[in-house]
Parts: C-alpha cells; structure tokens; sequence
C-alpha cells in the first residue's frame, strides 16, 4: 500500500477523499423516484462496494488476499453489519429529507462512538468530551424539532441510524485492532447485496433499474471505494484530531453540492436546520482542539 511522508500530501489526500464523498448526496438527488428503488439502489451499489475492494486488495496482497477473510473474527462480522446497516439507514434518510440533515446527522458520528466505546470497551469520557456531546446532541434536537414533517422527521431518524451504524463500524476497529479493515468494509457491500437482494425477492420486485439509475447506483459506490482507498493512504500520516476535522469536507460539500443553484438542485437548508447545524460543527471543532493532545494515529488498512 502507498505509504505518504509529506504531511500536507497527506492532508490533500485527505480533502480529496471526503470530496469524493461528498458527490453521493448530489448522485443520489439525481436518480429518477429514488424512493421508490432503495432495495435496487442497495444491491447494485454493495455489489460494487464488494467488488472494487476485493479489486484493490488484490492489486495490494495479491492472491492471498482471500486470507483476510479468514481473520475477520465476530468483530468483523458484526463491524461489517453495522456498517452495512449504516449504508441501508443512509439511502433511507437522504430520500426523506434533505441532504444537510442527513450529513449533519452523519457529523455527530464521533460522538456516538464516544458514546458506544465508553459503554462497551469502558473507554473514558472526559468532562471536555461530555460538553462536546451535549452540543452536538442540542444540535440535532434543534434540527429535530424543524423537521416536523412526518417523512422529514423519519429521514432524521434514519439519518441518526446511519450514524449509529458507522459508529459501530468504528467501535468494532477500536475492540480488535488487527481486523482486516478493508476486508470489514467487502462485508459491509455484501451484507447490502445479499440483504437488498432477500426484500427484493419477498417483495416481488426487479433486482434491477432504469439504465440510468444502474449507471448512478454503480457511481455512488465507486465514490465510496474511490474515497475509502484515498483515506487509507492519507489517514496513516495524520493524527485523529487532523482527522475529524478534515472530515467536515464531506459534510460541507455534501450540503454544497445540492444547494449550488449551478448544478441543478437547489436544496436550501431549514433555518433549524442550519442552527442545528452550527452547534454541531462547534461541537466537532472543539472536540478537534481536546484531540490535538492525543497524537495518535489511526490509519485504515
């Protein structure tokens, strides 16, 4: 795997990932009724998460990459559920509301893992943190009582559900650090293909779309292989505070994307929606600052 000693390199790396990701919100505004295709959306899309990660990892180990599989463990299968879950819960709440609720939703993510590893790997908890999450979660609440709407207040739901998944994604890592990481990721793609694939089938639904959603589906998950590929790169060489900063990219461009009047879309944040979201981005800046004393390094692999 490409390893990075320019730290500023390494911050590009960064920033171009979370701009790949980014895209998905404006792919997403941009496939035809997308709430009626969410299963097809999921199958196509966890097809291509699997198979471009066991692409690359091949490319990296070679044939012996199947053996990673063998070194998933419960942590793996349950990290690559969690993440799967994350991937189902996203197109769920990105079809309900609007794209800034659903991203900010995905920005509290650090806290929740706070939350989860302090529950379930009795990780401490400063004072400092404490505040962090309660500003966070003032945040959402504030959010949640402007998206009264009944589909609205769902997609913020669904939003926080996805969270919850990479949370615990994350929290799976953190429990055994030597899980193939990449390898947890292919379960995740799997876990969407073979469970999209069961609603489809009890459903009595077509396994596939229009041409054109086939070709947006395909895209979104290259996006999300593009993006998870450049992380790893840039990840290694930067210390966790640097790290959740930079991930802001994804939520501001995500927001940015849909709103430019240039690209089509015009999705304009909520007044709540933008309130909320200011108490959730002091939330993370802060949280970024207590970080800056813990220079540990947390590279994807």
């Amino acid at each position: 795997m490409t390893n990075l000693k320019n730290q500023k390199s390494a911050i590009l790396i960064v920033l171009l990932a979370g701009t790949f990701w980014s895209l998905g919100p404006y792919v997403v505004r941009h496939i035809d009724q997308p709430q009626l295709v969410p299963w097809q959306y999921l199958f196509t899309r966890g097809i291509v998460i699997f198979i471009l990660l066991n692409i690359y990892l091949f490319l990296n180990e070679g044939l012996g990459f199947y053996k990673n599989y063998l070194k998933i463990g419960i942590s793996g299968i349950i990290g690559g559920v969690g993440l799967g879950t994350a991937m189902i819960t996203f197109i769920w709440s990105i079809t309900n509301t609007t794209a800034a609720v659903t991203l900010l939703c995905l920005a509290a993510m650090p806290f929740i893992t706070a939350l989860l590893g302090f529950m379930f790997l009795r990780e401490r908890i400063s004072l400092t943190v404490w505040i962090s999450i309660f500003v966070a979660a003032f945040g959402i609440f504030v959010m949640a009582i402007g998206n009264t709407e009944k589909n609205s207040l769902a997609g913020l739901i669904f939003g926080l559900a996805s969270a919850l998944g990479f949370s615990i994604f994350s929290v799976t890592l953190r429990w055994r650090k030597n899980t193939p990481k990449f390898t947890t990721v292919a379960i995740a793609g799997l876990f969407c293909f073979l469970f999209s694939s069961l609603m489809i089938s009890i459903n009595d639904l077509s396994f596939l779309s229009t041409s054109k959603n086939e070709a947006l589906f395909a895209t979104h998950g290259t996006l999300v292989c593009s993006g998870l590929i450049l992380y790893s790169i840039g990840s290694k060489n930067l210390p966790a505070a640097d790290l959740t900063l930079l991930s802001l990219t994804e939520v501001i461009g995500g927001i940015f994307w849909v709103w430019l009047p240039w690209l089509g879309i015009n999705e304009v944040p909520s007044t709540n929606t933008i309130i909320g979201g200011f108490f959730i981005f002091i939330a993370i800046f802060y949280y970024s600052l207590i970080m800056q004393t813990n220079r540990r390094f947390i590279g994807l692999n």
